[in-house]
């Protein structure tokens, strides 16, 4: 992946400046002006006389680190390690004030941190909540390390990471798990707890990695009956203050920390980390685009600093370069995209519709032109055995009904048809072969072959699309759900249904890819065990999944 990439100013300005003229009166979606000027301002902490004191480190007296640790994006030779110092995790200001903190951080070969290859000190600074992103360079490509941090007394749990091996070495393998959508309110992630003990190189996040709705005092499904959560989650987020806080609810779950300190992440965000189904500046209620973008701001930052991501992913007010390439070796180039920023809104309302001129003009989008041509001009130059596109919707078509005139889904890519024609006639006149694209969002397990006309199944398969169940939206589900026979029977490309939650975990080698659908029996109750729901192989040079 290459670092450092130009970020534009943000085309939303005359907006912002509009909205936020309007603030201190109106106190507009409960932002102060000072809370506002931070979500879209330069979001940069000071420097020198203006800067925050500094916290001695060795007066704080209750464990900082509270919410783990966690890796993220491997390259080659460098990797990024993140933290946030919240003593008081469920507090605002996590228990820290207005000062900063500076902490020590070390990466090792070894788990006992007697073979130290790299070592620093970062500040962590009030103005991004006291979390750390530290990108550590100089690594050798595609090693195992070990890594931690230390403030004053307290020293971090260790975390486990990896670089991924120089772009162009053969690689013979990668194993990777990708998973999505972890509502907080309707279960346990037990799935992650599993995911943690699995040996694999690097996870997937495909969005919605938390939810903007309620929490109410028992944890919704979670049911607690030893604690009580407070009463400012039993609201939905909206502000700056609200986002922050509902990541430190997420992260305070142990099986969430077990996952992020055993295995490195590629995140990517879907609607719920900001709204349901919103598309670009438009929200799910029309609200004011000012107002919107607001609370994109708002969202979009607190969604930086909780996530283990690189300084060129740090948002510029309400908007944020997050799509960007991987690649492992010479076996796989990963493309991971953002289907929301920049999508058409979603036609016919946004309801359950048959596709129609509105679905079907030209000029909608999914990926916005600039990504779509970046896509694109990547597989032109791709080498990659495996070409994979980790992203947040269904791409392949999804019938939803049988008959002539079956609904699908308009937030799905079935409502950007023309867009998903301009991607696969990329593929095809790059030459791509070895297509796999990656999945979230709609809470059960699917296995596609992308075909070259989906409502003729004997047409050329181009590829195959794997789609990771939720961690534990949807509550427990079920293996076939009611709607299985009917989905199996629209859609003849759809190889596997199942209603579970879990994870998908793939490995690649230069002969094959293999998909094991990981799944949970509950996830209302703690400690559910994992099974093997399914297992599909897909050739290279020969598309098209096969049942194991």
């Amino acid at each position: 992946m290459t670092p450092g990439r130009h970020r534009p100013p943000s085309p939303h300005a005359p907006e912002l400046r509009s909205a936020a003229r309007h603030i201190a009166r109106r106190r507009l979606l409960g932002f102060t002006a000072a809370a506002a000027a931070l979500a879209f301002g330069t979001q940069l902490p000071s420097t020198g006389a203006a800067s925050a004191a500094e916290l001695d480190a060795a007066r704080i007296t209750v464990d900082p680190f509270t919410l783990g640790v966690a890796s993220g994006d491997p390259w080659p030779e460098s990797v990024l390690l993140w933290t946030r110092l919240a003593p008081a995790p469920y507090e605002p200001d996590g228990g820290l004030g207005q000062q900063r903190v500076v902490v020590d951080w070390e990466v090792a070969d070894d788990e006992q941190f007697s073979r130290v290859v790299r070592r620093g000190t970062a500040e962590a600074h009030p103005e991004t909540h006291h979390t750390l992103h530290v990108e550590v360079d100089g690594l050798t490509p595609g090693r195992v390390y070990h890594y931690r941090f230390r403030a004053g007394t307290w020293i971090s749990p260790a975390g486990r990471t990896r670089t991924a091996p120089a772009t162009s070495s053969a690689v013979s393998g990668l194993s990777f798990a990708a998973v999505s959508c972890q509502a907080y309110h309707d279960g346990y992630f037990t799935a992650h707890r599993h995911l943690a003990g699995d040996d694999v190189d690097v996870v997937f996040h495909l969005g919605d990695y938390l939810y903007e709705y309620p929490v109410d005092s028992a944890g919704g499904a979670r049911a607690y009956t030893d604690r009580v959560l407070p009463a400012h989650f039993n609201r939905e987020t909206v502000t700056l203050e609200d986002y922050r806080l509902r990541y430190a609810l997420y992260r305070s779950d142990p099986d969430l920390r077990a996952v992020h300190a055993a295995h490195p992440f590629v995140i990517t965000w879907d609607d719920h980390e900001t709204e349901n189904n919103y598309a670009a500046g438009t929200d799910e209620n029309g609200s004011p685009p000012g107002e919107f973008l607001l609370r994109r701001a708002a969202a979009y930052r607190a969604h930086w600093e909780n996530q283990p991501l690189r300084a060129s992913q740090l948002p510029v007010g309400p908007d944020a370069l997050l799509y960007r390439r991987l690649h492992w070796g010479s076996l796989a180039q990963f493309d991971v995209l953002d289907t929301r920023q920049y999508r058409s809104d979603q036609a016919y309302g946004d309801r359950l519709q048959a596709p129609g001129p509105e679905s079907d003009d030209p000029a909608r989008t999914m990926t916005g032109a600039a990504q779509e041509r970046w896509l694109l001009d990547g597989w032109q130059t791709s080498d990659a055995r495996w070409n994979v596109m980790p992203q947040q919707v269904c791409f392949s078509q999804r019938k939803l009904d049988l008959g002539a005139g079956a609904r699908m889904s308009m937030d799905a890519w079935d409502g950007y048809r023309a867009s998903r024609g301009r991607v696969l006639d990329g593929a095809r006149a790059a030459g791509i072969e070895n297509l796999m694209v990656l999945t979230g969002d709609v809470h059960v397990g699917y296995a596609f072959d992308i075909k070259h006309d989906f409502d003729d199944p004997s047409s050329r398969t181009l590829g195959t699309e794997i789609v990771a169940t939720s961690v534990a939206s949807g509550r427990n589900g079920a293996a076939r759900p009611a709607n299985w026979a009917t989905y199996l029977a629209a859609n003849p490309h759809m190889r596997f249904h199942n209603g579970q939650r879990g994870y998908v975990r793939i490995d690649l080698t230069q002969e094959a890819a293999r998909a094991d659908f990981r799944t949970v029996s509950a996830v209302t109750t703690p400690g559910a065990p994992v099974t093997t729901a399914a297992s599909f192989v897909t050739e290279a040079g020969n598309p098209g999944l096969k049942p194991v």
